[in-house]
């Protein structure tokens, strides 16, 4: 049987840390010196660090954490090592990440499942743990000239030595790395741009009208911004209590640019174009669990579900008809009775509409086999029943629909069901509605978390954009709220509507200032569920070319001069320790 030992050397308040995560007890025979050192203040500081940060994120979605996390964990670094501080920036990452990705482990091969999520936290917590690393290592000199407190206070005490100006500084630089970080994360190895900071804050819009100006790029720097100042606040009322007022040094100017912002953001809000029309738009949401969708024998099943729920749809008199991502159980293209069945229902309705199916061309190849590239496709088709238009998906998912290296390290394959995978498509593709004057641009699952890709599908002949998604990988779970967490900022950074067709939820609408609606089906408060709902997607008059925003037409220009403020500032420090180890 187990015992905890309150004797033995431990730090105190840790063994509260240690019984939550051992609550049989059974700790005996353990190296007390190293797990003391494991659970240390500054390290529960770090896990509270990622907890909160993930607690910020859908579902828990408490958005005013992620304006204290960066500070928090950043704090718990001061006074410590570069190396310890990369190891407490790692530790916050890792929790972090491995609770807000938890939904990976619902895919259905619980190897790779576990796996992914492993090895995608593991990586993606290599850039916090950077981070701190790199904010440690860009503090400016410390001055110990206005002596010194004992013990915990010491630390903070050297920090508030620093000039106002020099932390103001040095707060503005640890932003900056941040983004920095971002812009990476979200371009190496393919990129998983997925929940970035500012995307927390999706529901507070004054906020998050910064975006058609910076990107959300813009947001994440401004919440750790503030973060760390208020961080140096805190520490200001506990070095200098008898300074009532010196906490405001730091906040000040943060502060007064947040008010900025948040009024620009609500002059936006309440200033939106007054649509000239309305484009009647009717999404199917079928909720098929993904393991029917790899069941060749529930194809049919399946199919006919998606057309009666389509016949049902058109009682509402869409003008257009949108089916997710893989809806259509195999290849439309070569497939005569079922697109002949999808003809059908255009023809008879005289509707427009868009399908999710995959789709094959043939690679031009003398051998005696003919070879065929896969794509993740959606298509057009018209009231005719023709085939108008076809976009192929641009950026794909790892392990979900093609596999890495997997020429070279074939033992791949038995993580993943795809088989060999997809290919990529090559640039945008407008769908053109002639006849009812607009012009939409499909992207198509997590496409719609890449800033740089979605704008380039967001020209000025474009009325709203599309997104048509699976996410029956992750059953009832936060990954469809994430997701439309992060597709809400396409919408603002272009200021185009964003209508979402998902196979189970989150089937909406976001506005061009990011306002969710229609994420519930009539009835009910399931978001996850099987049906059909109308949506009203605004739209300009007819042959005029929309206005810009400032993100759209000059990109992610605030991104990139944080990476370079970033690599200017970390290698003159670097230059400057260098030549005064």
């Amino acid at each position: 049987m187990c015992s905890l030992d309150r004797k033995r050397a431990l730090p105190e308040g840790n063994f509260a840390i240690l019984a939550f995560l051992c609550p049989s007890g059974n700790l005996r025979g353990l190296n007390w010196t190293v797990l003391s050192r494991l659970v240390d203040r500054k390290s529960g500081c770090a896990l509270l660090g990622g907890l909160l940060w993930a607690a910020a994120f859908p579902n828990i979605g408490i958005a005013g954490l992620a304006w204290v996390v960066p500070g928090l964990i950043l704090g718990c670094a001061l006074g410590t090592s570069p190396g310890r501080a990369f190891q407490l920036g790692y530790m916050a990452g890792m929790v972090h990440f491995l609770a807000s990705l938890y939904w990976l482990l619902y895919m259905p091969f619980p190897l790779g499942a576990l796996t992914g999520w492993l090895a995608l936290s593991a990586y993606l917590a290599f850039y916090p743990a950077v981070w701190v690393w790199l904010c440690i290592r860009l503090m400016p000199p410390l001055d110990d000239s206005q002596g010194a407190f004992p013990g915990r206070r010491a630390i903070f005490q050297r920090h508030m030595g620093v000039s106002g100006l020099r932390r103001g500084v040095w707060a503005l630089a640890c932003a900056a790395a941040w983004v920095a970080l971002e812009m990476v994360v979200g371009r190496v190895l393919t990129g998983f741009p997925w929940n970035y900071l500012g995307a927390s804050q999706y529901r507070i819009l004054p906020v998050i009208q910064i975006a058609s100006v910076a990107g959300v790029y813009g947001v994440s720097f401004l919440v750790v911004w503030l973060s760390i100042s208020l961080m140096s606040s805190v520490l200001a009322i506990l070095v200098r209590p008898q300074q009532p007022r010196s906490w405001m040094a730091d906040l000040v100017v943060p502060m007064l640019l947040l008010a900025a912002v948040c009024g620009f953001g609500v002059s936006r809000v309440v200033n939106v174009p007054e649509p000239d029309r309305f484009l009647d738009v009717a999404l199917i949401q079928p909720s098929i669990p993904q393991t029917l969708i790899w069941d060749p024998g529930e194809n049919s099943n399946r199919f006919a579900g998606l057309l009666e729920l389509s016949e049902q749809a058109m009682g509402t008199h869409p003008d257009l008809m949108v089916w997710p991502e893989a809806a259509v159980p195999n290849l439309l293209r070569y497939e005569p009775e079922s697109l002949q069945a999808v003809q059908r229902l255009a023809t008879g309705h005289g509707v427009w509409m868009i399908l999710g199916a995959d789709d094959a061309v043939s690679k031009r190849s003398s051998g005696p086999k003919p070879e065929f590239d896969f794509f993740n496709s959606a298509f057009l088709m018209d009231p005719k029943g023709e085939l108008a238009s076809v976009y192929r998906k641009r950026k794909l998912v790892i392990f979900g629909e093609y596999i890495p290296l997997v020429r070279w390290l074939p033992f791949l394959r038995h993580f993943t069901p795809i088989g060999d995978g997809f290919a990529a498509g090559s640039e945008p593709v407008p769908f053109e509605l002639p006849d009812l004057g607009a012009s939409l641009s499909v992207v198509i699952c997590f496409e719609d978390v890449f800033p740089h890709l979605v704008r380039e599908h967001a020209s000025a002949e474009v009325d709203f954009l599309l997104n048509i998604t699976n996410n029956g990988w992750f059953g009832e779970s936060a990954a469809q709220w994430q997701h439309a967490a992060n597709a809400v900022f396409r919408a603002v950074e272009n200021g185009l509507p964003l209508v979402r067709c998902a196979n189970n939820g989150l089937t909406c609408l976001v506005d061009s200032r990011g306002r969710l609606s229609n994420t519930e089906f009539p009835g009910t408060d399931n978001v996850y569920g099987r049906g059909f709902k109308t949506v009203r997607v605004p739209l300009g008059p007819r042959g005029v070319r929309r206005e810009l925003t400032f993100y759209n037409r000059h990109g992610d220009w605030f991104g990139w001069g944080c990476v370079g403020i970033t690599v200017v500032l970390g290698g003159s420090t670097f230059r400057r320790r260098f030549r005064n180890p």
